[in-house]
């Protein structure tokens, strides 16, 4: 089942916009709390990106708590899973995560600070940095992937499939978005 979401998820980055399979929703409108409907518009799915991303911090939030990991934040563990095997520069980690630089450089502070992140000068240019996990910082990766790969394979393949799906209209919108932007 697993394999299928990754699958799916690869076939999906790696396509062109216009090779994606469109998905028919059947809701024009979402219910309003004030008894009415809202169409949905881009400002609404954007709010509800945001919304979900926010429960995703609780959710590692959490699970920092279950590991008692109390030194780092769950933005500082996207940051992580953004470097993940890789050693980049601090702008390739902007540009692959979307971060803002004040806050990016406030956390990427924290997690040398804390042993996270080995942060050296660039053999090549000085004035740049390179960032690489620490063993601590790969540990911790490993054992947050781990939970979140148990939790996947007890999904049903409905829920697995519906992944991929959301997957793919996420990464079309975000393509839609780009383009708009140029």
């Amino acid at each position: 089942m697993r394999s299928t979401a990754r699958k799916a998820a690869q076939a999906v980055e790696t396509a062109d916009i216009s090779d994606a399979p469109r998905v028919a929703f059947p809701a024009t409108a979402v219910n309003d709390p004030a008894g009415g409907t809202t169409p949905i518009t881009h400002w609404e799915i954007g709010r509800l990106i945001e919304r979900a991303h926010r429960r995703f911090l609780d959710v590692l939030r959490a699970e920092l708590t279950r590991l008692s990991v109390d030194d780092i934040s769950p933005s500082q563990v996207m940051l992580l899973f953004t470097i993940g095997n890789d050693e980049l520069s601090v702008r390739d980690l902007l540009e692959r995560g979307h971060y803002l630089g004040s806050n990016a450089s406030y956390n990427l502070k924290q997690l040398v600070d804390a042993g996270y992140v080995h942060r050296t000068a660039s053999q090549r240019d000085r004035r740049s940095a390179r960032l690489r996990l620490s063993e601590k910082a790969q540990d911790l990766c490993d054992a947050i992937r781990a939970t979140h790969d148990s939790r996947q394979i007890s999904h049903d393949n409905d829920q697995t499939t519906e992944l991929g799906i959301a997957y793919g209209v996420l990464r079309r919108l975000e393509l839609l978005w780009t383009g708009s932007l140029r």
